[in-house]
């Protein structure tokens, strides 16, 4: 095993574990001495992965976004241009500033003979249409209030423009090429539904986080789109 698969490959085994691993038990599964595998911590450390932990009490990979030198191909390449340039185009200000970001972030990363595939790909996202419809919200109201699952009072116009206030779990943020929604349990309607974003005049959280686990009610959310034979969601309607 060369240094470099050596040094990957310890990165993927930290990021499967969830507890402190003693040097011994790494050691053992990448096949190498402890003194070695204390040597490749060291490196990689250096190189900024967030590993935390010392000899006797063990290691683990903290959550954090460090890439490693990378090797893709270059379908993997164009995979990644496609959807990071693909948010670029469709998504709100911040959204697109982060997909740039993160494009540049891993072209820093790529080997040197395979940057070229970043630079000109063969594949490329369609125009992004029309535009979309102004928001008053700004979006990143709604995917901070899904990180921490605080409960959103909105103002809301229909389709019909008759105006209601909601109290919402808001779950994700869905992009549609016409618009964009917030898809959310509605407690007035004590159901599922998805707010056109641009439909909706103020959104204030309430400090309240919601109960259960997001992942769960989106599970859940899912699993009743696959039953629902009418469309992909469920807009509200007064």
């Amino acid at each position: 095993m060369s240094r470099t698969t050596r040094l990957l490959t310890l990165l993927q085994v930290l990021r499967g574990k969830r507890c402190p691993v003693t040097a011994a038990t790494l050691a053992g599964e990448l096949n190498i001495s402890e003194r070695t595998l204390y040597r490749d911590i060291a490196e990689l450390t250096a190189l900024g992965a967030p590993i935390q932990g010392e000899a006797g009490i063990g290691y683990v990979l903290r959550s954090g976004l460090f890439l490693p030198p990378l090797m893709f191909t270059a379908d993997e390449i164009e995979a990644i241009v496609l959807g990071l340039r693909y948010v670029d185009q469709r998504a709100d200000e911040v959204l697109g500033k982060a997909a740039a970001d993160a494009l540049a972030k891993v072209a820093a990363v790529l080997a040197p003979d395979v940057r070229d595939a970043l630079r000109n790909p063969t594949v490329l996202p369609g125009p992004p249409g029309y535009g979309y419809p102004q928001n008053t919200v700004e979006l990143n109201v709604y995917r901070q209030a899904i990180r921490t699952q605080a409960k959103l009072h909105i103002d809301y116009a229909d389709v019909n423009k008759t105006p209601s206030q909601r109290l919402i779990w808001p779950l994700a943020l869905g992009f549609f090429n016409e618009a964009r929604v917030v898809v959310a349990w509605c407690e007035l309607r004590g159901a599922y539904r998805t707010f056109r974003t641009d439909r909706i005049a103020s959104a204030t959280e309430q400090g309240e986080r919601y109960p259960g686990r997001r992942s769960d009610l989106l599970r859940d959310w899912f699993a009743l789109m696959k039953l629902d034979e009418t469309g992909r969601f469920t807009p509200d309607k007064n």
